[in-house]
């Protein structure tokens, strides 16, 4: 072919080779032998992948969206693209194979050796351009030796040598199919399956889309693979391959050496499957990083493996850089996941990736630019980090600061509430979204540090924060509080209290959650009000209400010191307004608050300015007024709660051991009790009180439900003290009868005080006297009642009188009475007591004189008889029944059965004696024969027998 039908001068190229062949058979020897070498292992399944390689750069070189088209027809395979054509160099590199036409860094394999892939499917390949076409044929070869008279290394015979295919080629005037600049087509081998190749075909498309950026579109006979690049900003780039039953997007970014690839599925990024390294395409270097490695790096002629002494960890820098491109979130799903090496490159390259995250400001962190300022000054001796931390924060997708891993550190399960108080607290700090366990293998790859709750609880010791802060501060560290364990690492948690301090330990705290102010207690370590959160009784502070913190013993030793130390006054009198008064102790009394005369004094010796007990006290009694501006700063309950006096106050006590309450003749009522009281309340002052205000006293203790309770309690200190003591006209209240008792009507005033309820004269009977608890008090009373002539009890108001006297005279010391000289005889004449003797056998007060008798009843008349040293009649005066009478029985006897049942009768024991004169003769005290309707002598009873009536029954009709 001459002129413009071989514009590529293949005819020269004919002849060179041939010629080199003439001169040195072993030339042929080794083209042969190489070619075959790179179709059985270096390019025995890289038919598409080489030519996708070639159309790629000529793509790039034309500057032209790279399209791809395969077609199969028949036997004839044609694989057309765009892009450069051929030029007399592609020729040259088309030729040799050796050597390859890549002249650009851009380029990967433009017509190099890799072309020898087409001799895997044929032995008859035309190369079709624009600026020429080439016709490569092993036959047509064979033929060329046999003209040449080339001997073959098979000793000449030329039929059986394979030929090299490649070498030699031949001009052929068939252009491209139209649309495309170059066309190769293949007629294959016959042993060659070609839907299967095609399926091959198919499943590379969408791999050399991503590997060979300046491809665009790769059609497989009917099936079209496109991709399309889409700017993130940032660097970052999204690939999205679309082929006939896929879809898949893929995050891509450029490094100065390397392209890195991530999937993305539903918008999120994803750690790629194992792979190979691709140098563009995928080469046998077996790879397990996070994401796809396009490299541009040395490789090995059949580029499938990398040449040696390559620079393999040179491809790790920027990959710092792509990671900080990714959203926040997201950015962790680059770090290698520890595990063995896939191959010696992945060695290498995981080793270079780690520590090029590790030493690169990348990580996300929580806060300002103090985590970043904090970063730079704890890595300002490190070289390495200067110029990537003298950028300062990288505010990049998101707005969040970054810093260098290990600088960093991470809280497991960081929430977003913990995090913003942790901004500053404990340097860069990993986003919560980085904390979870999920991230946790990763964020140990980067040496980040790892915080636990104890650290957090170290820390906190140093930071100083508003009293609220640290409330939201706990209430961020709960959600981690889930066990003991966990409890315990929280050991050493600050605490601000109430007066200023930050104290280390909550089990060292205490915490009132009904405080709404701060307090500063000095005795007690209170918890600042506004920091107070539940967490804090978790983790042990000690729950204390006001009336606890006032009740604290070393509170009492502070104020026994120093009773009128101003901060102790202020916090106690603030703390105060907040208990209830019932529950204090009683020593808060002592904390000392200035009067009106500005003297100061114990609380329990002053009162409130207009307290409605002042009005009751004597002249004398030392009690003061508290100074007005004391009650505008503190308030009337917080004074009253601590002993400042109003109405009558009230002593308590649990458990008391002893009459030590400071109470008028306490002693005296203690030594009466049958045992020790489990609990103490009485009214104090009552002492105070002047005689003449007793009626309204009593109207205000019965005002104050407090007051009214211990004056319904028979048997405490103030119904006690209120009988002996107070007094109406001159007599004690214990001497007075209640209005309703008729008991001791003539013998003891009525009580009469105006105003008062039917319900007040009932709560006040314990203090008037009582007919079933006669004291010595009262015996002496009564008996001087009984004694007085001026009085004139009835009878029976008399014999109830000794009655319940001898009934208490069991329990009362008899020595301590003072008998009067003067009785109360049955007559209701009060007569001297050497004249009378106590009725003991009732039938004696028919026959002796009344005003020598003294009765109460037959069974006390022995105690009556002791009580007041009289004799009894049964011991003084002797009797006998005169004549024997009828003997009967009280069954037998109509008499018998009839007196039963008119005067109710128990069934009577011994033998009824009726007589028709009943006599009896007296001898002792009292001597003489009497007649008398009955008597009893032991067991008998002695009846006269009354007239019946005399006659005869009426007739009846």
């Amino acid at each position: 072919m001459t002129g413009s039908a071989d514009p590529f001068g293949t005819e020269g190229l004919r002849a060179a080779v041939l010629a080199s062949w003439r001169d040195s058979p072993t030339r042929l020897r080794e083209d042969a032998a190489t070619e075959a070498d790179l179709v059985r292992a270096g390019y025995r399944d890289r038919l598409l992948t080489e030519l996708a390689q070639n159309a790629a750069d000529a793509a790039a070189k034309a500057g032209v969206p790279g399209l791809v088209s395969v077609r199969l027809d028949g036997r004839t395979l044609s694989f057309a693209n765009t892009g450069a054509p051929l030029d007399l160099s592609g020729v040259h590199a088309l030729t040799a194979l050796r050597a390859s036409g890549k002249a650009e860094a851009a380029t990967v394999g433009r017509f190099g050796v890799g072309f020898t892939a087409v001799l895997a499917a044929s032995d008859d390949i035309e190369f079709r351009s624009t600026t020429g076409s080439l016709h490569f044929s092993r036959t047509r070869t064979r033929e060329a030796l046999r003209e040449t008279g080339i001997a073959t290394p098979d000793g000449g015979a030329a039929s059986t040598f394979l030929a090299p295919a490649l070498r030699l080629v031949w001009p052929v005037e068939t252009p491209p199919a139209s649309g495309f600049d170059t066309e190769v087509v293949l007629r294959l081998h016959a042993d060659v399956d070609a839907d299967a190749l095609l399926t091959v075909m198919r499943d590379e498309a969408a791999n050399l889309l991503l590997e060979l950026p300046a491809l665009q579109s790769i059609r497989i006979a009917d099936t079209e693979f496109t991709s399309a690049v889409r700017e993130l900003g940032d660097g970052l780039q999204e690939l999205r391959v679309t082929g006939p039953d896929e879809h898949r997007t893929w995050w891509q970014f450029r490094t100065p050496r390397a392209r890195w690839l991530l999937p993305v599925r539903n918008g999120k990024p994803h750690a790629a499957p194992h792979d190979v390294l691709r140098a563009p395409t995928r080469s046998d270097e077996e790879l397990s990083l996070p994401a796809l490695l396009i490299a541009d790096i040395p490789m090995q002629p059949d580029r499938r493996r990398l040449l040696p002494g390559a620079r393999v960890t040179e491809l790790a820098s920027g990959y710092a850089d792509f990671a900080r491109a990714l959203p926040p979130g997201d950015r962790l799903v680059l770090v290698p996941a520890p595990g063995f090496a896939r191959s010696e490159a992945d060695g290498l390259l995981r080793e270079a990736l780690v520590r090029e995250l590790q030493t690169h400001s990348w990580l996300p962190v929580v806060g300002t630019d103090a985590a970043e300022r904090r970063t730079e000054s704890d890595t300002a001796d490190t070289a390495v980090l200067a110029d990537e931390l003298g950028r300062g924060i990288d505010s990049d997708r998101g707005a969040v600061p970054t810093a260098v891993p290990t600088r960093a550190s991470v809280f497991p399960y960081l929430t977003p509430e913990l995090a913003h108080l942790l901004d500053d607290v404990v340097g860069p700090l990993v986003i919560p979204a980085l904390s979870d366990r999920a991230h946790t293998e990763a964020l140990a790859v980067l040496d980040v540090h790892r915080l636990g709750l104890a650290r957090l609880a170290e820390l906190s010791g140093g930071v100083d924060r508003p009293p609220a802060w640290w409330r939201d501060w706990y209430a961020a560290l709960e959600p981690f509080v889930v066990d003991p364990l966990t409890a315990e690492e929280l050991g050493a948690l600050a605490v601000p209290l109430a007066d200023g301090r930050l104290v280390t330990g909550p089990r060292t705290v205490v915490l009132d959650d009904m405080l709404d102010i701060a307090i500063p207690l000095h005795w007690a370590r209170l918890v600042h009000p506004e920091a107070a959160h539940p967490l804090l009784s978790r983790l042990g502070a000690r729950s204390a209400t006001a009336e606890e913190l006032l009740a604290d013993p070393a509170l009492h030793a502070d104020l026994a010191d120093h009773p009128d130390d101003p901060d102790l006054v202020d916090a106690v009198l603030r703390l105060a307004a907040y208990a209830a008064p019932d529950a204090l102790p009683p020593w808060l009394g002592m904390i000392e608050l200035p009067d009106t005369t500005g003297e100061l004094l114990p609380a329990d010796e002053l009162l409130l300015p207009e307290a409605p007990l002042y009005a009751l006290l004597a002249e004398d009694a030392p009690l003061g007024i508290v100074a007005k501006e004391i009650v505008d700063t503190y308030g009337a309950q917080a004074l009253r709660a601590v002993g400042v006096g109003w109405d009558f106050g009230v002593v308590t006590e649990s458990d008391p051991t002893g009459p030590d309450h400071h109470l008028d003749d306490e002693e005296t009522w203690w030594e009466g009790l049958p045992e020790e009281p489990s609990e103490f309340a009485a009214v104090r002052d009552l002492d105070l009180v002047d005689d003449i205000a007793w009626p309204d006293a009593l109207h205000q203790l019965l005002s104050e439900p407090q007051t009214r309770r211990l004056l319904a309690d028979p048997d405490g200190y103030t119904a006690w003290w209120l009988r002996r003591h107070a007094r109406l006209d001159g007599v004690t209240l214990g001497h007075y009868r209640h209005p309703r008792d008729t008991e001791f009507t003539g013998l003891l005033p009525e009580f009469a005080v105006p105003g008062l309820s039917d319900t007040d004269l009932e709560v006040l009977r314990s203090v008037l006297a009582n007919p079933e608890q006669i004291t010595t008090d009262l015996a002496d009373a009564l008996l001087a009642a009984l004694a007085d002539p001026a009085n004139n009890p009835e009878p029976e108001v008399v014999s109830r009188a000794h009655r319940h006297l001898a009934a208490a005279a069991s329990r009362l010391d008899l020595t301590e009475l003072e008998l009067p000289e003067r009785v109360r005889a049955l007559s209701g004449a009060a007569v001297p007591a050497a004249d009378v003797m106590v009725l003991d056998m009732p039938w004696f007060g028919l026959v002796l004189p009344s005003d020598r008798l003294v009765f109460g009843d037959q069974e006390t008349a022995p105690g009556l008889a002791t009580l007041l040293d009289l004799p009894l009649v049964s011991e003084s005066v002797t009797a006998e029944v005169l004549g024997a009478g009828r003997r009967t029985s009280w069954s037998a006897e109509p008499l018998g059965v009839v007196l039963r049942q008119l005067f109710s009768l128990a069934p009577q024991e011994g033998e009824l004696v009726l007589h028709e004169d009943l006599r009896v003769r007296l001898s002792g005290a009292v001597a003489g024969t009497v007649s008398v309707p009955w008597w009893r002598s032991g067991t008998e009873t002695h009846i006269r027998i009354p007239a019946a009536v005399e006659g005869t029954p009426p007739a009846t009709s």
